[in-house]
Protein backbone atom coordinates (compact mmCIF):
# COMPACT_ATOMS: atom_id res chain seq x y z
CA UNK A 1 0.00 0.00 0.00
CA UNK A 2 0.77 3.70 -0.69
CA UNK A 3 0.57 6.21 2.47
CA UNK A 4 -1.28 8.94 0.05
CA UNK A 5 -0.28 12.05 3.41
CA UNK A 6 2.40 11.63 5.70
CA UNK A 7 5.12 14.79 7.02
CA UNK A 8 7.95 12.49 7.41
CA UNK A 9 9.69 16.06 7.15
CA UNK A 10 8.69 16.93 10.58
CA UNK A 11 10.66 17.13 13.55
CA UNK A 12 8.81 14.21 15.10
CA UNK A 13 10.96 11.87 13.15
CA UNK A 14 14.32 13.22 13.45
CA UNK A 15 15.18 10.49 15.95
CA UNK A 16 14.10 7.52 13.95
CA UNK A 17 12.86 8.17 9.93
CA UNK A 18 15.10 5.44 8.82
CA UNK A 19 13.75 3.12 11.31
CA UNK A 20 9.91 4.47 11.00
CA UNK A 21 9.98 3.53 7.12
CA UNK A 22 11.59 0.44 7.42
CA UNK A 23 8.59 -0.33 9.61
CA UNK A 24 6.80 0.59 7.23
CA UNK A 25 8.10 -1.69 4.66
CA UNK A 26 8.04 -4.72 7.02
CA UNK A 27 3.99 -3.70 7.63
CA UNK A 28 3.20 -3.26 3.58
CA UNK A 29 3.06 0.07 3.03
CA UNK A 30 6.15 0.28 0.26
CA UNK A 31 5.99 4.08 -0.32
CA UNK A 32 4.57 7.71 0.84
CA UNK A 33 3.63 11.03 -0.37
CA UNK A 34 4.79 13.94 2.18
CA UNK A 35 3.52 16.97 1.84
CA UNK A 36 4.94 20.73 2.29
CA UNK A 37 3.24 22.75 4.37
CA UNK A 38 5.18 25.96 3.66
CA UNK A 39 8.08 26.72 1.55
CA UNK A 40 10.49 25.19 4.45
CA UNK A 41 8.01 22.09 4.79
CA UNK A 42 8.11 21.77 0.88
CA UNK A 43 12.24 21.82 0.76
CA UNK A 44 12.91 19.15 3.09
CA UNK A 45 9.72 16.96 1.44
CA UNK A 46 11.60 17.38 -1.65
CA UNK A 47 14.81 16.70 0.07
CA UNK A 48 13.83 13.46 1.59
CA UNK A 49 11.92 12.33 -2.11
CA UNK A 50 15.84 12.76 -3.08
CA UNK A 51 17.31 11.02 -0.13
CA UNK A 52 14.57 7.85 -0.02
CA UNK A 53 13.45 5.98 -3.42
CA UNK A 54 10.05 5.42 -1.88
CA UNK A 55 9.10 8.77 -0.94
CA UNK A 56 7.56 11.65 -2.83
CA UNK A 57 7.02 14.84 -2.25
CA UNK A 58 4.23 17.87 -2.72
CA UNK A 59 5.01 20.93 -2.38
CA UNK A 60 2.43 23.97 -1.17
CA UNK A 61 1.29 26.36 1.51
CA UNK A 62 -1.18 25.37 4.38
CA UNK A 63 -3.84 27.61 5.06
CA UNK A 64 -2.71 28.56 8.93
CA UNK A 65 0.45 29.68 6.46
CA UNK A 66 -1.14 31.41 3.60
CA UNK A 67 -0.40 35.09 5.09
CA UNK A 68 3.50 34.08 4.00
CA UNK A 69 2.34 33.15 -0.09
CA UNK A 70 4.35 35.86 -1.60
CA UNK A 71 5.12 36.41 -5.14
CA UNK A 72 9.27 35.29 -4.26
CA UNK A 73 7.26 31.94 -2.19
CA UNK A 74 4.97 31.06 -5.09
CA UNK A 75 8.00 31.54 -8.02
CA UNK A 76 10.03 29.44 -5.44
CA UNK A 77 7.19 26.69 -5.05
CA UNK A 78 7.22 26.30 -8.97
CA UNK A 79 10.43 25.35 -9.34
CA UNK A 80 10.39 23.05 -6.72
CA UNK A 81 7.25 21.74 -8.34
CA UNK A 82 9.12 20.67 -11.62
CA UNK A 83 11.41 18.32 -9.85
CA UNK A 84 10.91 15.04 -11.08
CA UNK A 85 9.34 13.33 -7.82
CA UNK A 86 7.14 16.01 -6.82
CA UNK A 87 3.82 14.71 -7.54
CA UNK A 88 0.94 17.17 -6.27
CA UNK A 89 0.42 20.60 -4.81
CA UNK A 90 -0.43 20.82 -1.41
CA UNK A 91 -0.96 20.47 1.26
CA UNK A 92 -3.26 23.76 0.53
CA UNK A 93 -6.85 24.88 1.47
CA UNK A 94 -8.74 26.31 3.47
CA UNK A 95 -9.24 26.40 7.67
CA UNK A 96 -11.69 28.31 9.58
CA UNK A 97 -11.23 26.65 12.42
CA UNK A 98 -8.37 27.70 14.07
CA UNK A 99 -8.25 30.58 11.50
CA UNK A 100 -4.25 31.28 11.99
CA UNK A 101 -4.58 33.09 8.83
CA UNK A 102 -7.19 35.62 7.89
CA UNK A 103 -9.76 34.21 5.67
CA UNK A 104 -9.33 36.70 3.24
CA UNK A 105 -5.13 35.63 2.77
CA UNK A 106 -6.12 32.18 3.07
CA UNK A 107 -8.82 32.17 -0.13
CA UNK A 108 -6.03 34.15 -1.90
CA UNK A 109 -3.42 31.97 -1.31
CA UNK A 110 -5.52 28.76 -1.64
CA UNK A 111 -6.81 30.27 -5.55
CA UNK A 112 -3.14 30.98 -6.44
CA UNK A 113 -2.15 27.54 -5.63
CA UNK A 114 -4.90 25.59 -8.06
CA UNK A 115 -3.94 28.06 -10.37
CA UNK A 116 -0.27 26.89 -10.14
CA UNK A 117 -1.38 23.31 -10.02
CA UNK A 118 -3.62 23.51 -13.01
CA UNK A 119 -0.28 25.79 -14.85
CA UNK A 120 2.13 22.26 -13.99
CA UNK A 121 -0.51 19.62 -14.32
CA UNK A 122 -0.13 18.66 -11.00
CA UNK A 123 -3.05 17.40 -8.44
CA UNK A 124 -4.05 18.69 -5.48
CA UNK A 125 -3.77 17.92 -1.72
CA UNK A 126 -6.63 20.10 0.42
CA UNK A 127 -7.34 20.41 3.53
CA UNK A 128 -10.29 21.92 4.52
CA UNK A 129 -11.51 21.83 8.19
CA UNK A 130 -14.82 24.10 9.01
CA UNK A 131 -14.73 25.29 5.54
CA UNK A 132 -16.73 23.29 2.99
CA UNK A 133 -18.58 25.51 1.46
CA UNK A 134 -15.87 27.71 0.54
CA UNK A 135 -13.31 25.15 -0.33
CA UNK A 136 -16.21 23.05 -2.67
CA UNK A 137 -17.03 26.62 -4.32
CA UNK A 138 -13.17 27.32 -5.40
CA UNK A 139 -12.60 23.77 -6.34
CA UNK A 140 -16.02 23.43 -8.36
CA UNK A 141 -14.84 26.52 -10.32
CA UNK A 142 -10.97 25.26 -10.89
CA UNK A 143 -12.60 21.60 -11.91
CA UNK A 144 -15.14 23.28 -14.60
CA UNK A 145 -12.89 22.79 -17.74
CA UNK A 146 -11.17 19.14 -16.18
CA UNK A 147 -8.29 19.33 -13.74
CA UNK A 148 -5.31 17.02 -13.04
CA UNK A 149 -6.85 15.40 -9.99
CA UNK A 150 -7.67 16.48 -6.31
CA UNK A 151 -7.87 14.25 -2.93
CA UNK A 152 -9.56 15.99 0.14
CA UNK A 153 -7.17 15.06 2.50
CA UNK A 154 -8.71 13.21 5.95
CA UNK A 155 -12.23 13.80 4.79
CA UNK A 156 -14.48 15.29 7.45
CA UNK A 157 -17.75 16.64 5.18
CA UNK A 158 -20.81 15.13 5.12
CA UNK A 159 -22.20 12.97 2.29
CA UNK A 160 -23.45 15.95 0.35
CA UNK A 161 -20.14 16.87 0.23
CA UNK A 162 -18.34 13.45 -0.59
CA UNK A 163 -20.70 12.84 -3.32
CA UNK A 164 -20.41 16.12 -5.06
CA UNK A 165 -16.71 15.70 -5.12
CA UNK A 166 -17.12 12.12 -6.57
CA UNK A 167 -19.01 13.26 -9.66
CA UNK A 168 -16.45 15.98 -9.75
CA UNK A 169 -13.61 13.38 -10.27
CA UNK A 170 -12.03 13.91 -6.78
CA UNK A 171 -10.47 11.52 -4.22
CA UNK A 172 -11.58 11.18 -0.84
CA UNK A 173 -8.48 10.56 2.05
CA UNK A 174 -9.23 8.27 4.59
CA UNK A 175 -7.01 7.96 7.49
CA UNK A 176 -7.43 7.18 11.78
CA UNK A 177 -10.12 8.92 12.32
CA UNK A 178 -12.24 5.86 10.26
CA UNK A 179 -10.52 4.21 13.21
CA UNK A 180 -12.10 5.86 16.23
CA UNK A 181 -14.48 4.05 18.91
CA UNK A 182 -16.90 7.67 18.32
CA UNK A 183 -16.65 7.94 14.73
CA UNK A 184 -20.21 8.09 13.22
CA UNK A 185 -20.48 10.22 10.33
CA UNK A 186 -17.24 8.90 8.55
CA UNK A 187 -18.18 4.86 8.74
CA UNK A 188 -21.60 5.74 7.22
CA UNK A 189 -20.66 7.51 4.32
CA UNK A 190 -17.39 5.60 3.41
CA UNK A 191 -18.85 2.10 2.69
CA UNK A 192 -21.15 3.96 -0.60
CA UNK A 193 -18.04 5.82 -2.21
CA UNK A 194 -16.49 3.44 -4.64
CA UNK A 195 -13.32 2.44 -3.90
CA UNK A 196 -11.76 3.52 -7.48
CA UNK A 197 -11.94 7.14 -5.43
CA UNK A 198 -10.77 6.49 -2.00
CA UNK A 199 -6.94 6.74 -0.99
CA UNK A 200 -5.70 5.72 2.76
CA UNK A 201 -3.33 8.06 4.72
CA UNK A 202 -1.70 8.35 7.60
CA UNK A 203 -1.47 12.37 7.87
CA UNK A 204 0.94 11.39 10.45
CA UNK A 205 2.85 12.46 12.87
CA UNK A 206 -1.27 13.26 13.58
CA UNK A 207 -4.37 11.31 13.79
CA UNK A 208 -2.99 7.79 14.83
CA UNK A 209 -5.78 5.21 14.27
CA UNK A 210 -7.09 3.28 17.17
CA UNK A 211 -5.51 1.59 19.64
CA UNK A 212 -2.83 4.33 19.07
CA UNK A 213 -5.15 7.51 19.27
CA UNK A 214 -3.38 10.36 21.21
CA UNK A 215 0.23 9.13 20.09
CA UNK A 216 3.10 9.54 17.20
CA UNK A 217 1.33 8.16 14.05
CA UNK A 218 3.43 6.82 11.31
CA UNK A 219 3.30 5.08 8.08
CA UNK A 220 3.27 1.41 9.32
CA UNK A 221 -0.19 1.91 11.13
CA UNK A 222 -2.13 2.54 8.13
CA UNK A 223 -2.62 -1.08 7.77
CA UNK A 224 -5.18 -0.26 10.66
CA UNK A 225 -7.29 1.84 8.98
CA UNK A 226 -7.02 -0.61 5.72
CA UNK A 227 -8.27 -2.98 8.05
CA UNK A 228 -11.25 -1.49 8.60
CA UNK A 229 -12.09 -0.01 5.94
CA UNK A 230 -12.04 -3.38 4.52
CA UNK A 231 -14.17 -4.14 7.28
CA UNK A 232 -16.89 -1.70 6.27
CA UNK A 233 -16.48 -2.53 3.00
CA UNK A 234 -16.77 -6.53 3.59
CA UNK A 235 -13.29 -7.35 1.47
CA UNK A 236 -10.46 -9.15 2.33
CA UNK A 237 -7.18 -6.58 3.12
CA UNK A 238 -5.59 -8.04 -0.10
CA UNK A 239 -8.64 -7.15 -2.12
CA UNK A 240 -8.74 -3.50 -0.24
CA UNK A 241 -5.30 -2.71 -0.51
CA UNK A 242 -5.27 -3.96 -4.05
CA UNK A 243 -8.18 -1.38 -4.99
CA UNK A 244 -6.81 1.76 -3.11
CA UNK A 245 -3.43 1.46 -4.42
CA UNK A 246 -4.55 1.18 -7.84
CA UNK A 247 -6.16 4.78 -6.89
CA UNK A 248 -3.32 6.19 -5.71
CA UNK A 249 -0.98 5.02 -8.56
CA UNK A 250 -3.47 7.00 -10.71
CA UNK A 251 -4.07 10.08 -8.26
CA UNK A 252 -0.56 10.94 -8.45
CA UNK A 253 0.74 8.89 -11.23
CA UNK A 254 3.01 6.76 -9.72
CA UNK A 255 5.35 3.84 -10.97
CA UNK A 256 3.22 0.89 -10.44
CA UNK A 257 5.98 -1.12 -8.00
CA UNK A 258 7.37 -4.33 -9.60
Amino acid sequence: MIDSHCHLDFPQFDEDRDDVLSRAIDAGVTAVVNPGTDLESSRRAVALAERYDNVYAAVGVHPHDASTLDEQTLSELRQLAIHTKVVAIGEIGLDYYRDLSPRAEQRTAFEAQLTLAADLDLPVIIHQRESGADVMDALRGWAGEGHPGCVLHAFSGDRAMADEAILLGFYIGVGGPLTFKNARRLPEIIPDVALSSVVVETDAPYLAPHPYRGKRNEPAHMVLVAERLAQLRGLSLDELAKQVTESTLRLFRLPSAS
